[in-house]
């Protein structure tokens, strides 16, 4: 396809194992790329590719789009304008069966419950992205991991009413310490029914932000606590807040897509950057070196 077809730009959607050797084959065929995520398998393989797409002059980014979304984009603004405070913690849920439960799926959903890929690497690093656009890259990593659910049956697709075994942990917990001084935690897991959980908070000095609704819904609500004891300040919970004007046109998925597009015309400046995937894969890798033998570990990347 590379060589007969020399595509201007190419979204690589291939399995997750395969996208560092499918990205490099991509880039080193000239054509601009977007990445779903992992951006690769390793680090160093990480650094080979945007290595190789600086060399070329290439436009790399890479998903998810948490970043770019209206709503990360004005949490962003009350980060920069520090009129809660300092910044200093976040926590963040995704929690759920996992694809096997999922009726409408097609595909074959064993690899997501054994090594490379998991809950982290599907679901998690959507967190994972926001948390860091939010508060900057981390310096130190611990998790652990098990498997709450060890005999899954798939109920979708064609291969309804197959079981298998859970070769990965499919609960996932990670603490985060980032370079700014703040924390953060993950719970990341295809072993749970379902969670009432908000599906992320952001704590200031003065000031706590809770996402409660559909993790997947475009224009789910925050609620914001203030905490405000001056003689006519606003202190207790809001519900139901949303980012101000335009609403969210797509969710994360097709944000992501219409960005990079928009990104390779000039009429955005791109910021799913290359070197922040690159990141969050650090992170996502320590997470299971921790899981694997105890220890903390500290990142090698930053952005």
């Amino acid at each position: 396809m590379l060589a007969e077809t020399r595509p201007d730009a190419v979204f690589n959607l291939t399995p997750a194992p395969a996208h560092g050797p499918v990205n490099l084959r991509i880039l080193e065929a000239g054509a601009h790329l977007y990445s779903e995520k992992p951006i690769a398998g390793s680090i160093a393989e990480a650094d080979r590719l945007i290595e190789t797409a600086r060399a070329r002059g290439l436009l790399f980014q890479a998903a998810p789009a948490t970043a770019v979304t209206r709503r990360f984009r004005w949490l962003g603004e009350i980060v920069g304008s520090e009129r809660f405070g300092r910044r200093s913690l976040v926590v963040g849920h995704t929690a759920d069966p996992g694809p096997a439960a999922w009726r409408e799926y097609t595909g074959d959903p064993t690899p997501f419950y054994g090594p490379g890929v998991g809950p982290v690497f599907d679901h998690g690093v959507y967190r994972l992205h926001g948390m860091v656009a939010l508060m900057g890259p981390v310096r130190r990593v611990q998790a652990m991991g098990a498997i709450g659910v060890p005999r899954r049956v798939v109920r979708g697709g064609p291969l309804t009413g197959r079981t298998f075994d859970v070769t990965a942990p499919d609960h996932v917990l990670i603490n985060l310490e980032f370079a700014s001084g703040g924390l953060g935690q993950l719970l990341s897991s295809f072993g749970t029914a379902s969670t009432l959980a908000p599906w992320l908070e952001l704590h200031f000095e003065r000031a706590s932000i809770s996402f409660p609704g559909d993790q997947y819904g475009k224009d789910s609500a925050a609620s914001i606590y203030v905490d405000d004891d001056s003689p006519h300040g606003l202190e207790g919970w809001t519900h139901d807040v949303l980012p101000p004007p335009p609403e969210e046109a797509l969710p994360v998925v097709e944000t992501g897509v219409v960005h990079f597009v928009a990104g390779l015309r000039g009429e955005e400046t791109p910021a799913l950057g290359a070197e922040q995937a690159r990141h969050v894969l650090d992170v996502v890798l320590k997470a299971y070196e921790s899981i694997a033998d105890g220890d903390s570990h500290a990142t090698e990347t930053s952005f």
